[in-house]
This record gives structure tokens, C-alpha cells and sequence, in this order.
């Protein structure tokens, strides 16, 4: 997946103009963004707050980390599985 060219603070204050009242085809044009990409920032980030943004990146990051943790421990788990039924 190609990484936008926006944070997504810049995100969520472009979308927060137009929540304002600013048209979205203005907005689009004022920040070289297509109308798609604009309409599929605001089903994604549509509502959130800036502090709200950080506490989803952050439970992302966290979530991610315990699937590795888990993935880790799962093939521990098999390897001495194999270990202990090759000695019996």
C-alpha cells in the first residue's frame, strides 16, 4: 500500500473544514487530493479528534505487538511439542 502524502492529523483537519462548512470540492482542490480519496478519509476518520487519532494509533500498535507475541509463543509451543513427542 502506497503511504499518503498527508498525516493523518492533516486528515482529520481537512476534514474538520469541511465539517465547518467548506465544500468538499474546494477542499480538494486547495490540498491536490482527489475526490475518492477525500470521501474515503472521511468514512475512515470522519468524527475522530486529533487526541482520539493518537489513543487508535497507539491500541493499533499495541495490538500488533501482542499478535507477534502470540504468533512467538505458538510456534515455541510447537517446536517443543515436536521436541518432547520425537523423545518419547
Amino acid at each position: 500500500m502506497r503511504k499518503s502524502k498527508f498525516t493523518e492529523t492533516q486528515i482529520v483537519s481537512m476534514l474538520r473544514e469541511h465539517e465547518a462548512g467548506k465544500k468538499a470540492t474546494d477542499l480538494c482542490r486547495e490540498h491536490g487530493v482527489s475526490q475518492p480519496t477525500f470521501y474515503q478519509w472521511k468514512s475512515r476518520y470522519g468524527g475522530l479528534e486529533p487526541n482520539q487519532l493518537k489513543e487508535l494509533k497507539d491500541l493499533k500498535a499495541e495490538h500488533a505487538r501482542l499478535k507477534r507475541l502470540y504468533a512467538e509463543a505458538c510456534m515455541d509451543r510447537e517446536a517443543l511439542k515436536d521436541l518432547l513427542s520425537g523423545k518419547l
